[in-house]
């Protein structure tokens, strides 16, 4: 498994939902961000414009729910369309329930964890999940600054997983962009979401081309 870019429909015109796909047709993965604004202190979509979005690309949708009781709402989003699904530490009372529902419907299971979450308390359940997504921002509103003192977390994630010989992916969700994508895909990241770095480019394609290549780049150093 290579370097994957994984666009947020968080910065694409909501209105125009299945042409910002089209226009980033390079990329692995759409990214959905679901916020409920009582996880986070955001309101965005829900499952609903899932199922339609996933009517209207052949993208997969990697859908991150920054919600209130995941363990309840999570399965619903594989039904809905999604490719893989990822609830919060934070949020989920029954991690291992939820990821073994998320994948018995056919999706990836992946766990988010917030900047100040730290990664050794779940070592033991990482054999559950397909994927760790590391927020480099506080969950909840694009276009924030990436936060440097997340890098030794994706080290040290890194390291768990080789440790075990375990296959998961590491996502990057927060503040990606050129300036960035590097020093994540040092530490041992391999997706990454990239929101307004994307979306905000003249040519959204191009962008996610140049984030690949950086990414290739660091990664093989």
């Amino acid at each position: 498994m290579g370097i994957q870019i994984a666009p947020s429909i968080l910065s694409a015109d909501f209105a125009r939902l299945a042409d910002e796909a089209v226009a980033v047709s390079n990329a692995d993965w759409l990214h959905v961000d679901v916020m409920d604004n009582h996880f986070v202190p955001n309101l965005t979509l829900g499952m609903p414009v899932v199922e339609s979005l996933a009517k209207a690309t052949d993208k997969p949708l990697d859908c991150h729910l920054m919600i209130e009781d995941p363990d309840r709402w999570a399965p619903g989003y594989v039904e809905a369309g999604a490719s893989s699904v990822t609830f919060h530490a934070e949020a989920c009372r029954a991690p291992i329930r939820t990821a073994r529902e998320i994948r018995a419907k056919g999706a990836r299971a992946a766990m988010a964890l917030k900047p100040a979450t730290p990664i050794e308390p779940y070592e033991d359940l990482l054999s559950e999940l397909d994927m760790i997504l590391i927020m480099t921002v506080e969950p909840g509103f694009g276009g924030q600054k990436f936060l440097d003192v997340c890098v030794p977390k994706i080290r040290r994630t890194r390291e768990l997983l080789d440790k075990h010989g375990l296959d998961l992916w590491i996502e990057i969700d927060g503040g990606v962009s050129a300036e960035t994508i590097e020093r994540c895909a040092e530490a041992g990241a391999d997706v990454f979401v990239a929101g307004s770095a994307v979306y905000a480019a003249d040519d959204p394609n191009a962008m996610v081309e140049q984030l690949r290549g950086l990414a290739e780049q660091a990664g093989a150093r």
